[in-house]
């Protein structure tokens, strides 16, 4: 990793770089869809397909300025605030990761012997879909050596992991229980190995809050490097006003004046659409729950933005499961100026097979959520949490203020941010089938 490089930078910088989204403030004044003209909402519809594909280059540019393709970058510590480089990360794994180019042919993984620590190496396609996961729910504790090979490439071996795309993006995260479990951690981290030939480096593509005449040259761009899946063609024919298409075809010299106007309010619709937690998943006590595609998008591409946006590189809901209340009002940030509490009964404890944490986030003006300083440095609670305090029943209570509270409460203590709104996030890593499928539901989220 560079030096210089900011919170805003590499390893998993997902839904980062220009500008996001306004979360909370002024909303974006936009037509409804049903008022959309036809440009205007193919304007919306490729805007919002192609946020994916913009986020993923953005990611794959921050972490190619330190390693090249086909190479490992591998994280040796915890994600703290100074250390951060992605909205909503996780503060129970240390990362590694990869940007692979398997154009240049076949790339080796080696996976590490685990043993009984949780391990998951994930491989998502450059639309962001997981298409395979190696570790502890899917290969065991004992480590393998893996070949993945490019759409195209010719193989002999029948337990290859073929890829959708050309550009892969690797992700590993490895369970450490505190700083203390660091060393151990990191020395079977240091076993994970990428091996494969030298790889070009791609082009230089906009950002999310670019013109919308470069968001959308780089998103013909993106879609020309990484082909779609032909399961797409429906969404091609409709955004067909704009020109997008696998083929390109893309020009934005061809527009008038007034049909620019209309491609703006398109883009504008759609911003708008992602401010609302609508079709995040279904609420349930106050929490919302992932979709059953949530990693694995296929043709919904309105989720596959949502989560783009705001958490990038999503496990699918075998492999973990995230949550987030809602307020009354129907967002997903707190007032932190309040005292909450959320109580887990002793015979309702989030049934899982490694593990779960509750994760405390400041939101930022922007729309990001990331760590911030707090007087005992912990950003996460969980069922590792040394000294966790147990109810009579067995369960537990976390209490989240601002300051610290009364003594019998410290040890089950999340601290809230100073001065910005929270939100936190339920994370629950190889969860049983009753917490998959519904039949577990987490208690409510409820002022102190």
């Amino acid at each position: 990793m560079e030096g210089s490089l900011s919170r805003r930078s590499v390893l998993i910088g997902g839904a980062l770089g220009a500008a996001a989204l306004p979360l909370m403030g002024t909303a974006v004044l936009a037509k409804p869809q049903d008022t959309l003209s036809p440009l205007a909402a193919a304007a919306r519809e490729a805007w919002l397909y192609g946020l994916v594909l913009i986020e993923m280059a953005g990611s794959r540019e921050r972490l190619l300025r330190a390693v090249p393709p086909n190479r490992l970058f591998t994280a040796t510590k915890l994600t703290t605030p100074a250390t951060q480089t992605v909205t909503t990360p996780n503060n129970d794994t240390i990362y590694a990761s990869s940007w692979i180019n398997l154009s240049s042919g076949p790339v080796s993984i080696t996976l590490p012997r685990a043993g009984s620590r949780y391990l998951s190496v994930a491989f998502m396609d450059m639309y962001s879909n997981n298409f395979a996961i190696l570790g502890t729910r899917t290969t065991g504790g004992d480590g393998g050596k893996f070949t993945l090979v490019g759409p195209m490439d010719a193989t002999t071996d029948p337990l290859a992991i073929r890829s959708p795309t050309p550009w892969v993006w690797m992700l590993s995260r490895l369970l450490v229980d505190n700083e203390a479990d660091l060393a151990a951690a990191n020395a079977v981290h240091a076993q994970l190995k990428v091996e494969g030939p030298a790889a070009a480096r791609p082009n230089q593509y906009a950002g999310r809050s670019a013109p919308w005449n470069e968001y959308f040259d780089s998103v013909q761009r993106l879609i020309m490097e990484n082909p779609p899946p032909a399961t797409d063609a429906a969404l091609f024919r409709r955004v067909a006003p704009l020109g997008i298409s696998p083929r390109g075809g893309f020009d934005a010299h061809r527009y008038s004046a007034a049909q620019i106007q209309e491609i703006e309010a398109g883009i504008a619709a759609a911003k708008q659409s992602l401010r609302s937690t609508n079709g995040q998943g279904k609420i349930v006590n106050g929490w919302i729950y992932p979709k059953i595609n949530l990693g694995d998008f296929g043709q919904d591409y309105f989720y596959r933005a949502q989560i783009a946006l705001g958490g990038l590189a999503a496990l699918p809901r075998a492999e973990a499961m995230y949550m987030w209340p809602v307020n009354d009002q129907g967002t997903s940030v707190f007032d932190s100026s309040l005292d909450w509490k959320w109580t887990l009964p002793g015979n309702r404890m989030p049934p899982v097979d490694a593990f779960w944490s509750l994760t405390m986030y400041e939101a930022t003006d922007d729309g990001h959520f990331f760590f911030f300083d707090n007087p005992i440095n912990r950003y996460a609670i969980g069922d590792r949490t040394p000294g966790f305090m147990r109810n009579g029943d067995g369960g537990v209570t976390i209490w989240m203020s601002r300051t610290n509270p009364v003594p019998e409460r410290r040890a089950n203590w999340l601290p809230l941010p100073p001065r910005a709104p929270f939100r936190p996030v339920f994370r629950a890593y190889i969860p049983q089938a009753d917490l998959v499928e519904g039949v577990y539901q987490l208690p409510p989220f409820e002022s102190a």
